[in-house]
């Protein structure tokens, strides 16, 4: 029934597989696990490439947050799910249907996290009507990954790596967490 659940396929190197991996490796302990699906890059077929890839990815991700849940383990494991890159809301491409595609895109981008003391079941943010622009609560990248340090307990202003005599941090000088996500 795990297996079904995820869609996993023993034997075979799918996102489902590695969904069920990483719940295993949370289970027992790990405290870091990134999980990589490389097809998203639609500069054509947009109408196929993503409903096959979202057929690989969305029931294998909604079975590790239940199962994670399930088990008692969502309280203390952040997930987090995103893109590669934002996409512009026009077409990209020839008027053909295997060939429209969506090109890359900074200004409008969408991820969602779940457990590990995210506040659940919100939306952050929103975009023009065009899916352009972020309008209402922007997040820049050093603000998610100052707000992602804070949930693995860590403090981005002194989480620090030295490198050619300088302490770097991930936020660089800026960042500043997002409570509003935080349970």
């Amino acid at each position: 029934s795990t297996l079904e659940m995820y869609g996993a396929e023993p034997g075979k190197n799918t996102f489902a597989n590695n969904c069920l991996l990483s719940r295993r490796l949370v289970e027992r302990g790990v405290r870091f696990v990134q999980l990589f699906h490389e097809a998203w890059d639609h500069h054509s077929d947009v109408t196929g490439g993503v409903k096959a890839q979202a057929g690989l990815t969305d029931k294998a991700s909604a079975a590790l947050v239940k199962d994670l849940k399930q088990r008692g383990l969502l309280d203390s494991t952040l997930v987090l799910w995103g893109g590669e890159f934002g996409r512009t809301p026009m077409m990209q491409g020839a008027l053909k249907p295997d060939q429209i595609g969506r090109d890359h895109h900074p200004h409008g981008y969408t991820i969602w996290m779940a457990g590990g003391g995210i506040k659940g079941g919100m939306v952050y943010g929103a975009t023009d009507e065009f899916g352009f622009y972020a309008v209402d609560g922007k997040v820049h990248v050093h603000d998610l990954h100052a707000t992602i340090l804070k949930m693995l307990a860590f403090d981005h202003e002194t989480f620090t790596y030295r490198y050619a005599g300088r302490d770097f941090r991930l936020t660089d000088e800026h960042g500043k967490v997002v409570s509003e996500l935080m349970a």
